[in-house]
């Protein structure tokens, strides 16, 4: 297990748009780990995998509490994603080993309730890189209302040889949404959509 050296946990509360309250006031939160790129300086690794379970699982774990302490247990979380930002000596798949096995996805879903696919996002820059990360409904992912991104940004991370990993997550939809879902969109095609001569 490659140590954190910093979390942090930030919230947002949406409780008005346009100067008037929300149809049903959301919190969004993130919880970032900030640790060692445990490749760095070794070259192209062959096997990331291997590397990876131990820090990925444990990362899982620790995210995924803060997350839910911030949003008040997982009956409470209703949508999630993921994300990593590798520094710049690391390449982008050091981020995907920690965040794309099933040692952090796995985890993180079975701690909140889940079965979606987790929504994700990753980068590859200097310290303070924001990212702004996808999340959608745990259980229903063509839920379009619970869409949304949390933005993210940690002050002095990743340095040169770090990686930020994060779990992020609402308590419900976007405030006011009213798109429609995929369950009551008409069927459109290119076709529908062609101008008419």
């Amino acid at each position: 297990m490659t140590p954190i050296r910093r979390t942090f946990t930030v919230t947002e509360d949406v409780r008005a748009e346009l100067g008037h309250p929300v149809d049903h006031p959301v919190r969004r939160a993130a919880a970032a780990a900030v640790i060692a790129n445990p490749w760095s300086g070794r070259g192209v690794v062959a096997d990331l995998v291997s590397d990876a379970a131990p820090t990925a699982t444990a990362l899982a774990h620790e995210l995924t509490g803060r997350l839910l302490a911030a949003l008040g247990g997982a009956h409470r979380l209703a949508s999630f994603g993921k994300a990593a930002i590798v520094g710049l000596d690391g390449e982008g798949e050091h981020g995907a080993a920690l965040i794309h096995t099933p040692y952090f996805g796995n985890i993180f879903r079975e701690l909140v309730g889940g079965t979606s696919i987790i929504a994700f996002s990753d980068d590859r820059g200097p310290a303070g890189t924001a990212l702004a990360v996808p999340v959608w409904h745990k259980t229903a992912n063509a839920t379009r209302s619970h869409y949304q991104t949390v933005p993210v940004r940690i002050p002095g991370a990743p340095r040169a040889d770090e990686i930020v990993v994060v779990a992020a997550a609402t308590d419900g939809p976007r405030p006011n949404a009213r798109i429609g879902d995929r369950t009551t969109d008409p069927a459109v095609s290119l076709t529908d959509l062609e101008p008419q001569a």
